[in-house]
């Protein structure tokens, strides 16, 4: 299933934007384990809709309820399930987009693939929505995470190109005058990643934490390390000096592999960025088709949407990030 990810943490995302409610069914959590449902509710309030002033102001509690695999306030070997109620839905806002679907939305390519059927309200099981229970699965890989000395943190690098606060601020203002969006760039770093997690080709802790970042709706690109720099280097000043640290382990003097060799970890602190496009559904006039009709029409989008994803996306980011090595992590023990 396409939305199912992981082998030995292993979760399956359900719902849609304007469904009752989306939610998630973990397997794989250790039976036993207490889950801090303050620390939970934090991590899913940085996600959260309807909080500062470039964010949409649909307003949803995201209150996690666990519905199986609980007993007791811990976990008993089952599977968890685990929902967030959706109370706060407009569908009507998205009646005319049956027929004509926004440029750079999945409108269009969930209409050739599953027909007029889809569901469009809030972009349907494509939306952003679905990051809430992505949220849960990785805040909870988080916790026990932590228990094995691993943390995984995320941060905003840029917005539309601007590094600065203040510049990042003032472009957020006039994008969000003007009805249009833009986007930006994540960086993720998890430390305390033991060396030896992955497998080499198609196993690899890249094509792992890449796997789980693109299900993040807007994610349009990913990099390790120097990224795309490397492309501009020579080997001697990419390659990574090694050497023994005081306590015998094999370090590097450098980290341009971004904690990753061959698909394997190094034991050097995991680096990633993400590059998160622009939100598609804005008021600006663009050029789209009536799917009915089969005539070319103007499309100005209404109702409630972010300007920039990514001041909600740092949290998403450090959940798939967590799942993935969480994941490896048990696979590396069995």
């Amino acid at each position: 299933m396409s939305n199912s990810f992981g082998d030995r943490y292993r979760f399956t995302i359900f719902g849609q934007s304007h469904a009752p409610a989306v939610g998630v069914t973990i397997e794989g959590l250790p039976s036993g384990f207490s889950p801090d449902m303050d620390a939970l509710s934090a991590f899913l309030a940085r996600r959260a809709p309807g909080k500062g002033a470039y964010t949409t102001p649909r307003k949803e509690a995201d209150a996690p309820e666990f519905v199986a695999g609980l007993v007791d306030g811990h976990t008993c070997g089952a599977p968890v399930t685990v929902l967030i109620r959706n109370t706060n839905a407009r569908s009507a806002d998205y009646d005319g987009l049956r027929r004509v679907p926004r440029p750079g939305h999945a409108d269009y390519t969930a209409y050739v693939k599953y027909g007029p059927d889809r569901d469009v309200a809030g972009g349907g099981q494509f939306s952003g929505r679905l990051t809430a229970p992505l949220c849960i699965a990785g805040g909870l890989a988080l916790q026990l995470l932590a228990k094995e000395g691993i943390s995984v943190s995320a941060r905003i690098v840029s917005i539309g190109g601007e590094t600065g606060p203040a510049a990042m601020e003032k472009l957020l203002g006039a994008v969000k005058a003007a009805g249009d969006s833009v986007g930006g760039v994540i960086e993720c770093v998890c430390t305390g990643v033991p060396a030896g997690l992955g497998e080499p080709m198609f196993g690899g802790m890249e094509n792992r934490l890449a796997q789980a970042l693109f299900a993040i709706p807007a994610v349009k690109g990913v990099e390790f390390g120097a990224g795309f720099a490397v492309g501009s280097m020579r080997g001697s000043e990419n390659n990574d000096p090694f050497y023994y640290d005081g306590d015998g382990a094999v370090r590097t003097r450098t980290n341009h592999h971004g904690g990753i060799l061959g698909g394997i970890t190094s034991g050097m602190p995991i680096v990633m960025r993400a590059a998160f496009k622009p939100t598609p559904s804005i008021a600006v006039e663009q050029d789209s088709v009536d799917l009915v009709s089969g005539q070319n029409v103007k499309l100005s989008v209404q109702g409630r949407h972010d300007p920039c994803i990514v001041l909600r996306a740092v949290p998403c980011v450090e959940a798939a990030a967590a799942a993935a090595v969480y994941d490896a992590l048990l696979e590396s023990r069995c």
